[in-house]
């Protein structure tokens, strides 16, 4: 799946701007990975993208609409990974794209919203000051701090080198505001 094509599924099914820009966020370090572990970027990329694409129109129902409607396009893959992109529905994240995907959305999520409280953004924003905000249970309530230890396990990297790497990605990508980049 081509990202322009990509892009038009999330936004016929999207419309809340936080919404994109965590679409966006987790996909940009879907990419990142992609090319750390030469898989394909764009596949990676789309996978990233679309992985929330049902959940603001059909809480309900996510993710099987975006699923179904990939298996529809015989993106298998990333329909598979983006089903097992939370433990507690019971699919196992087998390949190495289902892992990333997990070890990555949550974490990019906590991850933006510590970059929105700090002065500098993400600039400066280390590892140590992100492990700390996961301890405080009021910050980002939302956030499953289980679904983060598990799909950083699963995809077996230090969780220092993981924060580490998801805020240079973060730094990199284009649709990441500037204001989110240098806490303007």
């Amino acid at each position: 799946m081509q990202k322009d094509e990509a892009t038009a599924l999330l936004r016929s099914m999207t419309e809340t701007e936080s919404l994109l820009l965590h679409a966006e966020t987790v996909a940009c370090v879907m990419e990142a990975y992609a090319n750390k572990f030469n898989q394909d970027p764009q596949r990676w990329y789309a996978t990233g993208l679309l992985h929330d694409a049902d959940y603001e129109k059909f809480p309900e129902k996510h993710p099987d609409l975006i699923v179904a409607k990939l298996r529809e396009r015989n993106e298998d893959e990333m329909a598979y990974a983006i089903s097992a992109h939370y433990t507690k529905w019971g699919r196992p994240a087998d390949s190495t794209l289902d892992k990333a995907l997990l070890a990555c959305d949550e974490l990019t999520g906590f991850i933006v919203a510590c970059a929105r409280v700090r002065p500098g953004g993400l600039t400066g924003l280390t590892a140590k000051s992100v492990r700390k905000k996961l301890k405080q249970k009021s910050f980002a309530a939302k956030v499953d701090r289980e679904e983060i230890q598990a799909g950083v396990e699963l995809l077996g990297e230090d969780i220092n080198e993981h924060i580490d790497f998801i805020i240079r990605a973060l730094q990199e990508c284009e649709q990441v505001p500037a204001v989110l980049k240098r806490g303007e």
